[in-house]
């Protein structure tokens, strides 16, 4: 499953090679409330068809009207950008569903040749990403790769004369491990839109084992991790529970730019692995401290699914950029749910405040 952006880029491609006029939304800046970041896009064409969201509804309304009433010059009126302001007043606001006193600011774009989005499209199918800059004057698109944090690729910045956007590749989970756990955890993360490859060399593991849409490969997992060289839109979970598989992987996850590395397993193994990957490969304590072992935020998880949603629910919150304070994760979860568990019936309902 493709993740928004690259549906909407797609979708607007497909429609402009079929010859119908297409409008590129793109939300631009927003002030107070807002229920779309800025970045978010949505495309519109000629028959009033739209794919993606600028608002949550009531805007996508509003200009669905306008081009169902009058056609793609009811919402651009020139070949050149347009600029357009919701929710300016309070009676906007709720005339258009935004929240108290938020504002959004929105940039349409009459699609063209010159717009270049099967450029856009192929840079993210190859991981790169890239700075696209929007002349607001003739709607000439200017393409440039950048390096950046690949969790957060840049905030717009809008002028007078441009709009600057920036795109990158595809969130992807790499999974070691084929089983019932990574069944879920996969299922889950396309969902989220993630890109998903699962890696397991073991037959017996894998011979039953697929999910549409999903990359298996049967690569001794150090091999995969080494191959791939995750960057940073790209989270790593070894589930395999035998170091033979997951170890070696690991270690070079850990040396990568993965923004998310975990393996499942008890408290007492993930203290042993750690000092095994310390001990006998040499991996310093600065790169373990990024090791999330057992992977997941504490939610009792007692089932496969369960479990997958604990890991999945960390990996989204370290890719949106929390840490902490954030729900906790396994091990401290485990150890107050072990301190209540020890306690009078009458106090094991209170948090120790240095646990809590």
């Amino acid at each position: 499953m493709e993740d928004l952006d690259t549906l909407v880029l797609r979708t607007a491609l497909r429609w402009q090679t079929a010859g119908l006029p297409v409008v590129l939304v793109t939300v631009a800046r927003t002030w107070g409330s807002s229920p779309r970041p800025p970045g978010s896009l949505m495309a519109l064409n000629g028959q009033g068809e739209v794919v993606g969201s600028v608002s949550g509804g009531c805007i996508e309304d509003d200009l669905i009207h306008r081009i169902r009433e009058g056609g793609v010059p009811a919402a651009c009126a020139t070949d050149a950008p347009t600029v357009l302001r919701y929710g300016i007043s309070a009676d906007e606001a709720h005339r258009f569903g935004l929240p108290c006193g938020g504002t959004v600011e929105l940039v349409l774009e009459v699609l063209a040749p010159h717009s270049r989005l099967a450029e856009l499209l192929q840079a993210c199918q190859q991981r790169r990403s890239t700075e696209r800059v929007l002349d607001l004057r003739t709607g000439h698109v200017t393409l440039r790769e950048v390096q950046r944090d690949g969790r957060r690729d840049g905030v717009p910045c809008l002028t007078d004369t441009q709009l600057t956007t920036y795109l990158g590749p595809q969130n992807r989970l790499i999974v070691i491990g084929a089983g019932d756990l990574s069944r879920f955890l996969c299922q889950m993360a396309l969902s989220l839109g993630f890109e998903v490859v699962v890696c397991d060399p073991r037959e017996e593991h894998r011979a039953s084992w697929g999910l549409d849409g999903i990359e298996i490969s049967h690569e001794m997992p150090d091999d995969l991790i080494l191959r791939l060289r995750p960057d940073a839109r790209t989270a790593v979970v070894a589930l395999t529970h035998d170091p033979k598989l997951d170890d070696l992987a690991l270690i070079d996850a850990l040396q990568s730019e993965a923004f998310y590395v975990g393996a499942i397993g008890s408290r007492r193994n993930s203290t042993l692995r750690r000092e095994r990957l310390h001990e006998h490969f040499d991996v310093p304590e600065s790169a373990l401290q990024a090791l999330h072992g057992p992977a997941g935020l504490y939610i009792g998880s007692k089932t496969p699914a369960e479990i997958a949603l604990s890991i999945m629910a960390e990996v989204v919150a370290v890719k949106n950029g929390i840490h902490r304070p954030m729900p906790a994760p396994v091990a401290l979860g485990k150890q107050l749910h072990d301190h209540e568990q020890d306690q009078p019936a009458s106090t094991a309902l209170t948090a120790p405040s240095c646990l809590a």
